[in-house]
């Protein structure tokens, strides 16, 4: 979903938090099922992920039925979850053209390999402003992983150390980011932050996650409006099921709604370096202007993203959006990416094509789903041990040693 996949928003408040739009759905997510107001932080220290040294085999030969691709996956959680929660993670906005161009336009590159270069087995880790991962596939921001699965994003954060990658916990998740960094007290976690208009509020959310050792801010910056998606019109999934809440937007005894406003701008973004030293990447930029921009606003980072066709439905696809990103920034920060990064192959091609890693949303949700924690160290580490078979096919070293010229484009 990028996003995130990306599922990572309820229904929410388009302008002011006690405004409400006739054709916006309420967003009143009920409390926890004992009624609890419990502190949401649970200060960690995080430490650095362990290095996998080798990438475990993702299919268990124990069970054969296991799911060995992500589509077999995604089959197994469309199995288990209830019909309005599995469109809530699949679907997007209007038409959804967005969600099948991000997948269609990897279909679209080649890879183009080299021979006889002596590369030995290839290194598959990256370094980035929030941390080291064994490989170049992040955990994206996803919302209400509880509805996957009873353990929620605690189980995702289990899975992302184990393997050694980073995740980004949502804002809109269904466990508080520091109870996911206490679950988990060896992964690297970062967090998604939308810009709340009450700076108070949003300043209490950064302290949170400053508290839970996140080590950056993704702040997603494509979201003036919520998106209109025909899918969950169609069920009518407008809240959580009793028992769960988005548990950062706790303040006091209530559940805040999350308030996406048009007028959120490059000075919330000016208020909020001021405001804390965690380095912070945009999500959701897809114009060349905007990342000049963000330059001069001194992020730490970009990621190129749709919002996995959440938001505004015909946006070009996420790695269509890359290459002239990436050109713009030349090098001053890591391009990241998100959006239709089903297989191996396709980290490859994002990162050949100047991507500094990519997140996967919706793959993570199937495994998670299907299995668990279990489920999402499988897909987690299926990605990688593609993104290392392909590297040896392809003669490289490292990840590193990708460049423009391994890629090619058909007119398909």
């Amino acid at each position: 979903m990028a996003d995130d996949p990306f599922p990572h928003v309820p229904d929410v408040v388009p302008h002011a938090a006690d405004a409400r739009a006739p054709d916006v759905a309420d967003e009143r997510l009920p409390p926890l099922a004992d009624g609890s107001t419990r502190s949401t932080v649970t200060p960690t220290t995080p430490t650095t992920p362990t290095t996998p040294t080798t990438p475990t085999d993702p299919a268990d030969p124990a069970d054969p039925a296991a799911p060995w691709t992500p589509r077999e996956f995604e089959a197994a959680a469309r199995a288990r979850l209830a019909p309005e929660h599995y469109d809530y993670f699949a679907g997007g906005a209007g038409d959804e053209v967005t969600v099948r161009a991000n997948e269609a336009a990897f279909d679209r590159l080649s890879l183009v390999p080299r021979v006889l270069r002596g590369a030995g087995r290839p290194r598959t880790d990256v370094t980035l402003p929030g941390g080291r991962a064994a490989m170049p596939v992040l955990v994206a921001p996803t919302a209400f992983h509880r509805l996957a699965d009873p353990e929620g994003e605690r189980a995702t954060a289990r899975a992302a150390a184990r393997t050694g990658t980073i995740m980004i916990v949502s804002m809109a998740s269904t466990v508080a980011v520091g109870e996911v960094a206490a679950a988990a007290p060896e992964a690297t976690l970062w967090f998604q932050l939308y810009v709340q208009p009450d700076m108070a509020f949003t300043e209490t959310l950064v302290r949170r996650a400053e508290a839970a050792g996140c080590r950056a801010l993704v702040v997603t910056v494509d979201s003036p409006a919520r998106g209109l998606r025909d899918r969950e019109r169609q069920h009518g999934f407008h809240d959580l099921p009793e028992g769960m809440a988005c548990e950062n937007l706790r303040d006091g005894g209530r559940v805040r709604p999350i308030v996406m406003s048009p007028e959120i701008s490059w000075e919330h973004i000016d208020r909020l370096r001021e405001m804390t030293a965690l380095p912070i990447v945009l999500k959701g930029v897809a114009h060349p202007a905007d990342a000049r921009l963000a330059l001069d606003h001194g992020v730490s980072g970009l990621m190129v993203s749709n919002h996995g066709g959440r938001q505004l439905d015909t946006i070009p696809a996420a790695v269509d959006l890359l290459p002239e990103i990436v050109a713009t920034v030349g090098g001053a920060v890591p391009v990241l990416m998100d959006g239709g990064v089903r297989r191996g192959t396709d980290v490859l091609k994002a990162m050949a094509l100047g991507a500094g890693a990519v997140a996967v949303g919706r793959p993570v949700i199937w495994g998670l789903a299907a299995d668990g924690e279990r489920g999402v160290t499988r897909v987690l580490d299926l990605l990688r041990s593609e993104v290392e078979h392909a590297l040896t096919l392809c003669g490289c070293a490292s990840v590193h040693d990708l460049d423009p010229g391994m890629v090619r484009r058909s007119c398909r």
